[in-house]
């Protein structure tokens, strides 16, 4: 990703001015990191954990945005992404107490994947598109399954499969600091946005405490196989052009 253009100083220069709106986003995602950690997930005084884990992973947004980011408005797009990172920290934040699973998590889960799509919605609305945005959104997609295998594994009665739905994204980054051509750009795929959105349903199910074991070793299963085939695909694809 170009993060300067030395034949444009001015452009440099304006690209390393934080963009308004950053440090409002950064305060509502904390004050919804840490409520959402105190009340929806029952983590009481430890809500404050989640607040902290938010201004950690903030403070890296905030110098992704400064340096790469090329609008001068952060805008409601990123906003809603930022709110999202919120979310998944206060469940990174259960994962730390023990609160694993169960009902509070799934539907924190769920309102984080009910709010997936509209950050893109408003960043082409508002002529905000970027690939810092594309790439905090895909982040944030990453580590919110991440988080929720990691609910699965340790609350329910699910396999270590369950991993392939949180580790995969990682697998392939670090891939690619051994087969290099694995960083190339992708084209745009309807099938894996699709198996995305599969991938984190999936996993919000598995937070359910009514499933039983053979239930959510199925349905782990059967998300892993369609997520294999996707990043399959893509490696193909990758490797087709290099």
């Amino acid at each position: 990703m170009q993060i300067s253009d030395p034949q444009n100083p001015t452009k440099t220069n304006h690209r390393r001015v934080i963009p308004s709106g950053v440090v409002p986003a950064i305060l509502a995602g904390m004050a919804v990191s840490v409520l959402t950690g105190a009340f929806a997930l029952h983590q009481g005084q430890s809500g404050i954990l989640s607040g902290g884990i938010f201004l950690l992973a903030a403070g890296g947004i905030m110098r992704g945005a400064i340096q790469h980011y090329p609008h001068s408005r952060f805008g409601a797009c990123n906003a809603v992404t930022m709110a999202r990172m919120a979310l998944g920290c206060a469940l990174l934040a259960s994962l730390v107490t023990g609160q694993v699973a169960g009902w509070a998590v799934a539907t924190v889960a769920a309102v984080s994947l009910a709010l997936d799509g509209i950050d893109g919605f408003l960043a082409r609305r508002s002529g905000l598109m970027s690939d810092f945005g594309a790439r905090f959104d895909m982040e944030v997609d990453a580590a919110f399954a991440l988080i929720l295998s990691l609910h699965a594994l340790i609350g329910d009665p699910v396999g270590l499969e369950v991993l392939v739905l949180g580790l995969m994204r990682y697998l392939f980054i670090g891939a690619g600091f051994i087969w290099p051509w694995l960083t190339a750009p992708l084209c745009d795929s309807i099938w894996r946005k699709a198996i995305c959105v599969l991938q984190i349903a999936t996993l919000i199910i598995l937070q359910l405490p009514f499933l039983s074991e053979g239930q959510g070793i199925i349905i782990a299963r059967i998300a892993s196989a369609a997520l294999l085939w996707s990043f399959g695909r893509d490696i193909l694809w990758l490797r087709a052009r290099r």
